[in-house]
């Protein structure tokens, strides 16, 4: 009985620990450059990948609450679409601790990236690629 109770004390915790170390759920996105929060990404995994889709967006008073990715590259799906909605982080592998050969779309610029996303210290860590050059930005759990 002592060990039953033990069980049902403790599953629950070790449940939360667990989901803990996935990339899936939430994310408010921040800006390495300024260090303010730009939106909240929703990250999930489909048949054996890994997606993010745009949940909310941060505007400033006088910006356009529901843009459109005016400056998404023509040939691709996501021009003059709603960027609410919109799937940024696409066709992501684990591999390890890291989550790779995927692509992010950076929709204000309308560039897309190569990708990959690891965990540190519950703090999801997303790095884009442009040939040799990257940047880091480091989003934080909002569930």
């Amino acid at each position: 009985m002592k060990l039953y109770i033990w069980i049902c004390l403790l599953l629950p915790s070790y449940a939360m620990a667990q989901g803990t170390n996935s990339i899936t759920g939430k994310w408010k996105t921040i800006d390495d450059e300024t260090g303010e929060a730009k939106s909240v990404v929703k990250i999930y995994e489909k048949e054996g990948k890994y997606y993010g889709k745009i949940v909310k967006l941060f505007r400033a008073p006088g910006e356009d609450p529901d843009p459109i990715c005016e400056d998404c590259p023509e040939d691709d799906s996501r021009y003059k679409e709603k960027i609410i909605g919109m799937e940024i982080i696409k066709d992501l592998k684990k591999d390890g601790e890291e989550y790779i050969e995927g692509t992010v779309l950076k929709p204000d610029e309308g560039r897309i990236y190569k990708c990959k996303l690891w965990l540190d210290n519950n703090k999801l860590k997303v790095r884009g690629y442009w040939g040799f050059l990257y940047r880091t930005q480091t989003w934080i759990r909002t569930e």
